[in-house]
């Protein structure tokens, strides 16, 4: 619904690549105490190519100019992450007057926003979108904990709330749920009365199923039933894009749209999923568990070179190389691998630090901006999530 597509590396000796790496990224990809003092040059980047100074996340690459409440959402995330409450503040007000009637307390934000065919800039699909609006609900959260600001917290909070209302559904035999929107993904078929429900694994992120567990409603219940998810979605350890729960036969694949190609169903939603699992806590519950169901993805990519841009999730072939931001998002999963001590391990992470390391941030490219600086930020030791989903940013990590 949300998600929007967007259209070999030199070889290094080891101790070179360790020096360009070293420069890059600092002293240590995973020390926090590198980025003291620090700045972030790609955040302020992504603001001056796709932000607005009212507070609109443009997506640049379609024609339309258009705004999506997942832009919103990852834009607050990202400002967050640089203590910039100026923006946070901005991106906020936007959100809110524009997707959200004013008040995100009150109504789930409007997933798609533009210009009609009157040429009026408006609301052009008033349906939610459930994993922006977990990412908004945690980026208020987390900027009330970080900032001290209960304004946050409380509108956090009744966001939540109103998710759980609207979007979370305990569905028969698989247990609570999220919906990807509202409207649209529960299907009856009054033939053989059976129901089935359309689901997007890419959707949960596991970090943010654990920070809202420590809160009132169904999440916790919803944080237990995410491993279920992701294994049944994705048995061969290939996340798919979408997954359809049959109240009679289980889990199927989703119908084809119809400009897609039908031999492929895991691309440009499903590499969040690894994007999210990479970057679990150590302590995290079931994280070692969730990691070793998709260790496939990071032994195809060391396969290959390259991740891949589309996969069978069945039968595990796979079509085309992957954008850099695909690169970006991978980063940590390779890093966290069990086999990361192997070669083809060790080579694979290193590829992709330098496919990055030799493209600079392209201001027409939206959504591998959106992964590069989620990847890249977190490699670099920019934030961190702990075991209990809380973002760990700020004085620990960046000061300012």
């Amino acid at each position: 619904m949300n998600s929007l597509a967007i259209n070999k590396p030199k070889r290094l000796r080891p101790r070179a690549l360790g020096l360009l790496v070293y420069c890059l990224f600092g002293a240590s990809l995973g020390s926090s105490q590198a980025w003291a003092a620090c700045d972030w040059p790609a955040w302020q980047q992504f603001k001056q190519a796709y932000i607005s100074k009212q507070g609109r996340v443009i997506d640049v690459t379609d024609s339309r100019k258009i705004t999506t409440s997942e832009g919103q959402s990852y834009g607050l995330f990202f400002a967050l992450v640089a203590q910039d409450k100026a923006a946070f503040a901005q991106l906020l007000a936007w959100t809110q007057n524009n997707l959200a009637e004013g008040d995100l307390s009150t109504r789930l934000p409007a997933w798609l926003w533009g210009e009609n065919e009157q040429q009026q800039w408006t609301v052009l699909d008033d349906n939610s979108a459930a994993d922006s609006d977990l990412w908004l609900a945690y980026d208020l959260l987390e900027a009330g904990r970080l900032w001290d600001n209960p304004s946050y917290q409380v509108l956090g909070t009744l966001l939540l709330q109103r998710i759980a209302r609207e979007e979370v559904v305990d569905i028969p035999g698989l247990g609570v749920m999220l919906l990807p929107g509202k409207i649209g993904f529960v299907h009856k078929d009054d033939s053989t009365a059976a129901d089935s429900w359309t689901l997007n694994p890419s959707y949960l992120p596991p970090q943010l199923l654990a920070r809202f567990a420590q809160l009132k409603g169904p999440w916790r219940q919803l944080q237990a039933n995410y491993p279920r998810l992701l294994m049944g979605a994705a048995p061969q350890g290939l996340v798919p894009d979408w997954i359809v729960w049959h109240s009679t036969n289980g889990w199927q694949p989703a119908p084809k749209a119809e400009d897609s190609d039908a031999q492929y169903d895991g691309g440009y939603d499903a590499i969040r999923t690894y994007l999210w699992l990479g970057m679990l806590a150590k302590d995290a519950p079931q994280r070692k568990k969730l990691l070793a169901q998709v260790q496939p993805m990071a032994d195809l990519t060391a396969k290959l070179g390259l991740p891949p841009e589309h996969i069978n999730s069945r039968t595990g072939t796979s079509y085309g190389s992957g954008p850099l931001g695909f690169s970006a998002a991978l980063l940590p999963l390779l890093a966290q691998s069990p086999q990361l001590a192997e070669t083809n391990q060790s080579a694979s992470l290193q590829a992709q630090e330098l496919r990055l390391a030799n493209a600079p941030l392209d201001d027409n490219a939206y959504y591998d901006s959106v992964l590069r600086l989620f990847g890249e930020g977190w490699h670099q030791g920019r934030y961190r999530f702990n075991a209990a989903g809380e973002l760990v940013v700020g004085e620990q990590i960046c000061q300012k």
